[in-house]
């Protein structure tokens, strides 16, 4: 990482809002790769997410942390939409939110935003959403995918729940399902019942392709 990319990281983790924007903005006009730019958002907000968890930083930073992302991804999502791979035809739908008891929208939104860009339709519900939401939400989305997101531990249980539920609603066997955020991994993956889990939001976007048939 450049001393230039560390300072943007910096900006966002340290709630510098004025500093952030035009940090990113510099950075693409010296000629850094749009989704680069996305990549050291995540690395940042990893950081404001772990110091949520520890107590150091409250729900204030957290929505000030999203509306820097929101605002440099307003600068990057123009750049990506030229460029090979990102589509105007939908090749599918995914249902995203974030489970019970989970407040968290950061890495939610960054995967709505990649999957939105690579030619899916997306219905974002929100945070902290309880499994008869999610459900009624197939019934009437009627998607290919659910991804379940959740960056707290305690969001693994939900996530269970809510694929549990799917399952008891009969509707387990029309959607695959995949988990991400947080410390989500194969044994979280095996333990909530999901399909799969994204490290990332091109993970998620390449399982959203590989279960609709795109080709990559």
């Amino acid at each position: 990482m450049t001393d230039q990319e560390r300072q943007l990281v910096d900006a966002i983790a340290e709630m510098r809002e004025d500093d952030a924007l035009p940090m990113a903005k510099k950075l693409l006009a010296d000629g850094a790769e749009p989704m680069r730019v996305l990549e050291l958002c995540r690395n940042a907000m990893d950081i404001v997410g772990g110091r949520f968890e520890k107590g150091e930083y409250f729900l204030p930073e957290l929505v000030l942390a999203g509306e820097m992302l929101e605002q440099i991804g307003a600068i990057v999502k123009p750049l990506l939409t030229g460029k090979e791979g990102a589509a105007t035809k939908k090749h599918g739908k995914v249902l995203i939110g974030t489970v019970k008891g989970d407040l968290h929208d950061i890495g939610k939104n960054i995967v709505t935003f990649m999957l939105d860009i690579n030619g899916f339709e997306v219905l974002d519900i929100g945070i902290d959403q309880a499994d008869a939401k999610f459900i009624d939400a197939i019934k009437n989305f009627q998607p290919q995918v659910v991804a379940l997101s959740g960056f707290l531990t305690l969001a693994f249980d939900s996530m269970k729940n809510t694929v549990d539920s799917i399952n008891k609603a009969g509707l387990r066997d029309k959607v695959k399902i995949m988990i991400g955020g947080g410390q989500v991994d194969e044994k979280v993956r095996e333990y909530t019942g999901a399909d799969a889990f994204g490290l990332n939001a091109m993970a998620a976007v390449n399982l959203c392709r590989t279960w609709t048939g795109v080709a990559a």
